[in-house]
């Protein structure tokens, strides 16, 4: 039986849920990102991209092309729960759901024929379920596999509606570039441009042998299978994140082990409350930090007990902070949960008056935001410009 894969891409996800939020956003270019010179943008409305605004663009830019854009830092517990509301619905419309981020995820609806006419059709409620319930624009891919679906939603974007069929595949895919293969980043596009390689098309028609010279020959089998528009890999339901993480670049350096301890408490805070909201702990904790000439280190320690709390996960990487022994010169500091665990786990070190606190600030978090609560030494600090 061929599968049927329904890709389904939310539209500007952190940019619609501000115009959402906000009546007097809507229609204006709204940038969601890192405030501070140095942050980037996260997400920009359609009306920031036209002109010339993306994702990953350096915040400074994207000032200087959109100087009357809404620039917003964002709420990640807004947008965690919202992303929870459409997850939910579509665990309606299938079993089988991939979450690939948190605004993005494959469907398999396979075998779904006795209750829709089509594909098509069934795609359709699915978008109008979803904007009835969040007042939020998705688009969608329907094709026989992954690649082709995902592809398929950002052909007509935003508020996209695309089917490929197996049969048209190929000579849908040939005029499309090499990039729009998965893999193919910005140094596979140069190896292959040197082969003469531009397009899919190009792809379909190279000698598979002197393509591997090129990139080696899992890669080479790889391309030539999605150029035709074949792929074969199935739908994983449980596929989970595999880290829960913050970092935050400085509007200026930082030039003291105090300022960086200060800036690790407040990324402790905002790890521990993402573990919690995601429902887990994470035993493994990660210390990223890059100097002013970007030098990069990286450092980890494994726990004895998972946590989702704020000061152990504080404590440990104030530790490796410490153990690394730099004091100046400190651009970015990051902090990662890793190697999880299901906070439900019953432990013999359960602290149930700490839970209870956790559980009230939380509440308080959900309610108002993150930045609604924080611990004293934070207070009266500005908080840091992601």
């Amino acid at each position: 039986m061929q599968r049927t894969i329904i890709h389904v891409d939310m539209d500007a996800f952190f940019a619609a849920i501000e115009q959402r939020e906000h009546p007097e956003y809507r229609g204006k270019p709204v940038i969601v990102g890192g405030l501070s010179s140095r942050g980037v943008v996260s997400t920009a409305s359609y009306e920031a991209r036209q002109s010339g605004v993306h994702s990953a663009m350096p915040m400074e830019t994207a000032r200087r092309r959109c100087p009357d854009g809404i620039f917003v830092q964002g709420s990640y517990a807004l947008y965690a729960a919202v992303s929870a509301e459409i997850f939910a619905i579509f665990r309606r419309y299938s079993p089988l759901v991939e979450p690939l981020s948190i605004d993005e995820a494959f469907l398999d609806v396979t075998g779904m024929e006795l209750l829709t006419p089509s594909p098509r059709d069934y795609a359709e409620k699915l978008k109008t379920e979803i904007l009835q319930k969040t007042a939020l624009v998705a688009s969608v891919g329907i094709a026989p596999n992954k690649f082709l679906a995902k592809l398929a939603s950002d052909l007509e974007k935003p508020d996209g509606l695309v089917e490929i069929r197996a049969e048209e595949a190929a000579a849908l895919l040939a005029p499309l570039s090499v990039r729009r293969l998965w893999g193919v980043g910005k140094r596979t596009e140069e190896k292959l441009a040197a082969l003469g390689l531009k397009t899919i098309g190009d792809m379909q028609r190279a000698d598979e042998k002197r393509l591997a010279r090129a990139v080696g020959i899992r890669a080479a089998h790889a391309l030539k299978a999605l150029s035709f528009g074949r792929d074969d890999r199935s739908v994983e339901p449980d596929r989970e994140a595999k880290s829960i993480g913050k970092e935050v670049t400085f509007e200026r350096d930082l030039e003291s082990p105090e300022e960086a301890e200060r800036a690790l408490l407040a990324l402790a805070e905002k790890v521990g409350w993402r573990l919690r909201l995601a429902g887990v702990s994470a035993r493994t904790i990660q210390l990223k930090l890059r100097r002013a000439d970007f030098t990069t280190f990286t450092r980890s320690r494994t726990l004895f007990e998972a946590t989702a709390h704020d000061e152990p996960i504080f404590q440990t990487v104030r530790d490796l902070f410490r153990e690394l022994g730099v004091k100046r010169g400190i651009r970015l500091l990051g902090v990662t949960g890793e190697n999880f665990e299901p906070s439900a786990m019953p432990s013999l070190f359960r602290d149930e008056k700490k839970e209870r606190l956790y559980g009230a600030i939380d509440a308080l978090k959900k309610r108002f935001g993150e930045n609604i609560i924080t611990k004293a030494p934070l207070i009266g600090k500005k908080p840091e410009k992601e």
